[in-house]
């Protein structure tokens, strides 16, 4: 099969190699994948570039990917042969990732993909998905489903990007009033077209961001998804109601935040970090669940019609693709691993 590696950190260009290697055969509670599509996400770049993989000689990199199940391992009984399914955290402590023909995962790591979406989509999900769905569960509600965030307004800055593109969708899904915080017309054109019924673009200015925000919810919102703690915490704790909840997944804008303690406290305000890999299996198990229920209610879209520009690459280009997403591309960044 062909597979992507790399063997020692560095550059996208210098160190991924496309090779042929054994087609893998899956052991007990795993799993065989024919990959269709693999998902390039801002953590792959990361640990291919700081060596974040643990002590295995070469990586398969890629975290998300969509396929079919070719062959399943000794006392698998939740897939069967013919399966479409996308993946979960399919790197995280295992040297094996979704930049390949075929990848063998542990059932666990697997999500039945519902009959309809495509393969776009199913590569698209894993951590976009998963992250937003952990981000607005961790406020008031523990599940995501039709009106279970009736009457609550979620902000999400930088709503434009794959995390904040799902937390919209996820967020209109489940009921919410939704805002985002943009950057350009063309970035509000892309939230609205996930769902956002609001925008405000925050460089005009903290002031101006909080005023457009407190226009749309005078009393607060009740959720904030934030992808750059250090530079938004003071707008997130003036925009947010009493108990309300400021989930943060990426450190964008720097490793450190100065948190305001008197209006954080005085507001009974929750901070709540947002990080897959440590995340409870429990956690993940629902999020999975929830997701899928989304897309099986077409709610989770991909493509510029749904606010997630989709950018293809082949399989032999993938230094290319990291090299996009490195640079901040806007939108979805896909490989195709074969023909769907």
């Amino acid at each position: 099969m062909r597979a992507v590696v790399y063997r020692e950190t560095g550059s996208a260009a210098d160190v991924l190699e496309v090779v042929d290697r054994p087609v893998p055969t899956p052991g007990p509670g795993e799993a065989r994948v024919r990959v269709v599509r693999a998902g390039v996400n801002p953590t792959d770049w990361k640990f291919r570039a700081n060596g974040m993989n643990g002590a295995w000689d070469e990586v398969v990199p890629g975290q998300d990917g969509a396929g079919v199940v070719e062959e399943v391992g000794p006392g698998v009984t939740e897939l069967a042969v013919g399966d479409r399914v996308w993946t979960i955290l399919a790197q995280y402590q295992r040297p094996g990732g979704t930049a390949a023909e075929h990848t063998v995962q542990p059932v666990s790591r697997l999500v039945r993909l519902p009959d309809g979406a495509s393969f776009d989509l199913g590569a698209s999900l894993g951590v976009p998905a998963v992250t937003a769905h952990r981000a607005l569960t961790s406020g008031p509600v523990a599940r995501l489903s039709p009106g279970a965030l009736d009457g609550l307004t979620v902000l999400v800055a930088g709503g434009a990007g794959a995390v904040g593109n799902a937390a919209i969708q996820l967020a209109r899904w489940a009921g919410a009033t939704v805002v985002a915080t943009v950057s350009s017309e063309e970035k509000a054109a892309l939230a609205h077209a996930a769902g956002a019924q609001h925008t405000v673009d925050y460089t005009d200015g903290p002031a101006a961001t909080v005023a457009g925000v407190r226009a749309v919810a005078p009393e607060g919102v009740d959720l904030v998804v934030e992808v750059s703690l250090a530079t938004n915490v003071a707008v997130d704790v003036d925009v947010l109601r009493v108990h309300g909840t400021l989930a943060y997944y990426a450190d964008n804008g720097g490793p450190e935040a100065v948190v305001p303690v008197r209006p954080t406290f005085a507001k009974n305000l929750r901070l709540q970090g947002v990080l897959l890999y440590t995340l409870d299996p429990d956690l993940l198990s629902a999020a999975a669940a929830d997701v899928t229920a989304a897309v099986e209610a077409g709610a989770l879209r991909v493509g510029e019609h749904a606010g997630l520009p989709l950018h293809h690459y082949p399989l032999d280009q993938v230094s290319d693709a990291h090299a996009a997403v490195e640079g901040g591309a806007v939108g979805k960044v896909l490989i195709d691993v074969a023909d769907a």
